[in-house]
């Protein structure tokens, strides 16, 4: 008989409802019950401008790279490119190469983009990239992103001596539906959160407090994280963080959650 290390166990899933699927999928298989709380919202931005030029460009293979970051970016340009009529036959067929960050990412990209990824560097941060993509002296690197994307990325492209177009693809805004996860709080019954970037952080924090909840309501709750980052960001609103995953992917976070309640058991 296959033993479940989070039967029993009642877990929060912050992220975004497109994005959520796939851990509550790791979770229900290891017994756990899953609430949904979407921290995240995902939408274009205001001003779609240069991103829709820098599409038009990629559509005519203008680039020598496109990088993509996260899954949230792979969704955003295959709605828009889908809306602006733009197909990638002409991108698969040029000279363009495609980088991603983290394998759920390169997944995202086959199947919603049908592009072959052609680099995958082995750590799941973009400063990695920067090192493995190796880019030449005036190499084109399209980079869609998050409106508030750290520039680390950017800047060591550029001290490579690439052409960086690094554009604002979309906005995070607070998430909203999923369980009522203050009252779950109040009756006692969230034994754990989980938390994958810095955003669903703040945005977890600012959706409590406007549904009546505070920081002090996971004072009994074991608090996961996807990595450092997260976790620093957890801290900083006084969130009591356990678990930090070794392995900076749903999978290594699920993994990292059976260690600790294994090791408690």
């Amino acid at each position: 008989m296959t033993i479940q290390n989070l039967s029993g166990l009642r877990i929060a899933n912050t992220r975004a409802m497109r994005q959520a699927p796939s851990l509550t999928r790791l979770l229900e298989a290891e017994g756990a019950h899953v609430l949904h709380y979407p921290t995240v919202e995902i939408e274009p931005c205001n001003d779609a401008t240069e991103f829709d030029a820098a599409l038009g460009e990629l559509g005519q293979g203008q680039f020598d790279w496109l990088i993509v970051t996260s899954t949230n970016t792979v969704y955003i340009l295959a709605d828009r490119l889908r809306e602006l009529g733009i197909g990638l036959e002409k991108v698969s067929e040029s000279r363009t190469k495609v980088a991603a960050v983290g394998s759920a990412t390169a997944a995202a990209i086959a199947q919603e983009l049908n592009l072959v990824v052609d680099l995958l560097p082995d750590e799941y941060v973009a400063e990695s990239l920067a090192v493995s993509l190796q880019v030449r002296r005036g190499s084109r690197v399209f980079l869609p992103q998050s409106a508030i994307a750290r520039p680390v990325l950017v800047k060591a492209l550029r001290r490579a001596g690439a052409e960086v177009r690094a554009v604002a693809a979309y906005q995070t805004v607070v998430g909203h539906g999923g369980d009522d996860l203050p009252r779950h709080f109040w009756q006692g019954d969230v034994d754990v959160v989980l938390f994958t970037s810095a955003s669903t952080v703040h945005n977890f924090v600012s959706r409590l407090k406007a549904e009546s909840g505070d920081a002090g309501m996971l004072c009994d709750v074991t608090v996961a994280c996807i990595g450092p980052m997260t976790a620093e960001a957890a801290r900083r609103h006084d969130l009591p963080v356990q678990i930090v995953a070794e392995n900076r992917t749903v999978e290594g976070l699920v993994q990292s959650l059976k260690s600790y309640f294994a090791s408690r058991r």
